[in-house]
């Protein structure tokens, strides 16, 4: 389920995603089981809650020196259109996944033109339960979390630009939003969102910031869930915040991935601050719907009510996966729905 870097088994990764707050064992239960990680680009092994929040002691030290010293320092342009705003009246419902690539998640299964359908056709089930416009949405992953550390020792696979336009350019065409989900390895993720500028200059195009996926320089996939430190999240929401101002463009979506508490420290350190940008919190998980929910409340406590909630459906792992109406009945609702 990796890119041309990785060779590990799916049966392996669907193991060790489902470790991520409930442990795992060869043979095990779902059922039995918190929601775990994503079985996605890169499912990593991970032991329980409480391990994982150890090891994040660690990593909200290494993080900030590791992530990129640059950031941006001009005053937002007074030309920036920060009155379209992405959750006015608006919910959104998302496919996940990489172009050409169906094991990395439902985006890939199909070409530019028929995701819009696709995603269309889940929006009109999603519309009937909302009393705010259901926008149409795709989350493409960027940048793929890598069993191997490849040439540039990050262990992350960066698409190329022009390898996303012809998704993004359909997306545009059709009122379809666009989320790069970035999954930096060993990188940081400031460094590889700018390498998506001239994508992110486009009024319809935001970033997804995937902790599971960020690892410390002696950390690998599959060992441990990946963390980051509010500190550096928010050196990418400045440069967001900046090129969205400098350009003109209107409010832009970020969604930050969370399925432990681990995965983020200091996370009520986030800048919220940012008029140029919309933050969400999604919920990052599978399993059983009672555990997903008890796990969503949990994700949700003390967070910024800046930040919106945010939710997934897993075709697969999911037993059983919500419908739209269940999933619009979560308390609070979510503004992101994605499916993978």
């Amino acid at each position: 389920m990796y890119p041309s870097k990785s060779s590990l088994s799916v049966i392996s990764l669907a193991c060790v995603a489902a470790l991520a707050l409930g442990g795992c064992s060869a043979g095990s239960d779902t059922s039995a089981q918190d929601a775990g990680g994503k079985s996605s680009a890169s499912s990593q092994a991970s032991g329980s809650a409480n391990s994982s929040s150890s090891a994040q002691s660690s990593a909200s030290a290494g993080q900030s020196g590791a992530a990129s010293s640059e950031s941006p320092s001009a005053t937002p342009s007074p030309s920036a259109d920060t009155s379209a705003k992405i959750f006015d009246g608006k919910r959104y419902v998302a496919l996940y996944g990489a172009p050409g690539n169906p094991a990395l998640g439902v985006l890939g299964e199909q070409g530019p033109a028929e995701s819009v359908t696709r995603v269309k056709q889940l929006v009109e089930q999603y519309q009937p339960h909302s009393q705010e416009k259901v926008v149409p949405a795709f989350e493409v992953i960027a940048t793929t979390a890598s069993s191997v550390p490849g040439a540039d020792g990050d262990y992350s696979d960066e698409a190329s630009v022009e390898s996303l336009k012809p998704l993004v350019d359909e997306a545009e065409k059709n009122g379809v939003y666009v989320v790069l989900d970035i999954q930096p390895g060993r990188s940081d993720f400031l460094s590889q969102i700018k390498r998506y500028e001239e994508l992110l200059k486009r009024p319809n195009v935001g970033v997804g910031i995937d902790p599971e996926w960020r690892l410390l320089p002696w950390q690998v996939h599959l060992e441990q869930i990946g963390s980051v430190t509010a500190e550096e999240v928010n050196q990418s929401l400045a440069y967001l915040a900046e090129l969205t101002a400098k350009n003109g463009l209107p409010q832009k979506m970020v969604v930050v991935h969370q399925f432990t508490q681990s995965m983020i420290s200091n996370r009520e350190l986030l800048d919220v601050s940012h008029p140029e940008l919309a933050l969400t919190l999604h919920a990052d998980g599978h399993g059983t719907p009672g555990l997903k929910k008890d796990t969503y409340a949990s994700l949700l406590q003390g967070l910024s009510p800046q930040i919106k909630p945010s939710w997934k459906n897993f075709y697969d792992e999911d037993t059983p996966m919500l419908t739209p109406a269940e999933t619009y009945a979560l308390t609070p609702k979510p503004w992101v729905v994605t499916y993978q």
